[in-house]
């Protein structure tokens, strides 16, 4: 201490807050309502309890608070707290003038905060999930799976038929058509194909078939090949089968009449 604070005449800080409260007859919950500081640290800062405080900072910026509600100068109530607390940890004093720091128990563990970031963003991605599945569900197949084709193509037309018909089955919309895509027991599409857009058959598909509302809407390639009409126009079209072969032997003819395995309803 200096020899300020070593003279007979020296009141430490803590009385001298005591002293200018009880003259303003205030309680210290009345300056715990006023500075919203807690009545346990505005407690020891009258009894000088400073191992009771928080850090040194904190405790400055509350004795600072205290003296300016009951009248005292805070720029040297903070100093010669300070001093008494050992000058060991000062801050520029413009900052601690301008922040004023809140009971350390108040604020929210850091634990908590990532907590709830982490809550969030599961939340989110379940969401998500949910959605994608559903819709899966609804057309049976996996969102975005319908690919754009050119515009403006023309109706299906019967072609030659290729000796060995190879690559994969592509149902291409010429208009708007109605199509479910099954295998055995597993859909994988239903609903509404619209112009210029394709759907591919699955690779791994065993008996593909095919039930068209429209089949002139249609048009089916194998490969490079595009196969004849799965079925008469006007007609719906069903349990016609897409595999390669059974759909380059099919003509119009012959999707209008019962087969095993591309029968066409009447």
């Amino acid at each position: 201490m200096d020899e300020e604070t070593e003279g007979s005449d020296y009141v430490p800080v803590g009385q001298r807050l005591r002293a200018a409260r009880e003259e303003k007859g205030l309680s210290l919950d009345d300056l715990a309502s006023e500075t919203r500081i807690p009545h346990r640290h505005l407690e020891s800062l009258e009894l000088g309890e400073w191992d009771k405080l928080p850090a040194p900072t904190y405790s400055i910026g509350f004795a600072k608070s205290y003296a300016g509600a009951v009248g005292l100068d805070r720029g040297e109530v903070g100093e010669q707290l300070r001093t008494e607390m050992g000058g060991g940890y000062r801050n520029d004093s413009s900052t601690v003038e301008h922040f004023e720091p809140i009971d350390p128990a108040r604020t929210m563990p850091k634990w908590l905060v990532l907590g709830a970031i982490v809550a969030i963003a599961l939340v989110v991605l379940l969401f998500t999930w949910l959605r994608n599945s559903s819709l899966e569900e609804d057309t049976g197949t996996p969102v975005n799976s319908v690919a754009e084709a050119p515009a403006n193509l023309p109706p299906q037309a019967a072609a030659p038929v290729a000796a060995n018909p190879t690559g994969p089955v592509v149902l291409t919309a010429v208009e708007p058509a109605w199509i479910e895509v099954k295998d055995g027991d597993r859909t994988l599409f239903a609903g509404i194909l619209d112009t210029g857009k394709t759907f591919p058959i699955p690779a791994d598909a065993a008996a593909p078939t095919l039930k068209a509302g429209k089949p002139e809407a249609l048009r089916v390639n194998v490969g490079d090949a595009v196969a004849p009409p799965v079925g008469p126009a006007g007609q719906v079209a069903s349990n016609v089968s897409l595999k390669p072969a059974d759909l380059m032997r099919a003509g119009p003819q012959a999707a209008a009449q019962p087969q095993p395995q591309n029968a066409v309803a009447q």
